[in-house]
């Protein structure tokens, strides 16, 4: 990739991920969070797994992200968009749509 496509990256990602990394990580503390998402043999979701990586992204300096960290921003750039389009009618406030989307950075009510 070239430094033109990471930056591109970088900005995708800036606009995909809305929480901070507090509020991510104690997002990712909650029972709600734990509930969503596809889980492989009772283990954390993929989700849940991805918002860990996005939190270790969001503390890093641009400067020390590694080719995994550009490949991590792409995909949440990619499920964002992907599940933002699938919102459900009403209030989502307490849906597992939300929920999903939170794991991986995106707060769609803010």
């Amino acid at each position: 990739m070239s430094d033109h496509d990471d930056e591109a990256t970088r900005d995708e990602f800036g606009d995909a991920v809305n929480m901070t990394a507090s509020e991510l990580e104690r997002w990712l503390d909650t029972d709600e969070s734990k509930e969503v998402g596809q889980k492989t043999d009772g283990h954390e979701s993929t989700g849940h797994a991805s918002g860990r990586h996005i939190v270790r992204i969001l503390k890093k300096k641009q400067g020390d992200y590694t080719d995994d960290d550009h490949a991590h921003m792409r995909k949440v750039v990619g499920y964002v968009a992907r599940h933002s389009k699938q919102r459900p009618e009403g209030d989502v406030t307490d849906t597992h749509w939300r929920w999903s989307l939170m794991n991986w950075g995106n707060d769609p009510l803010k």
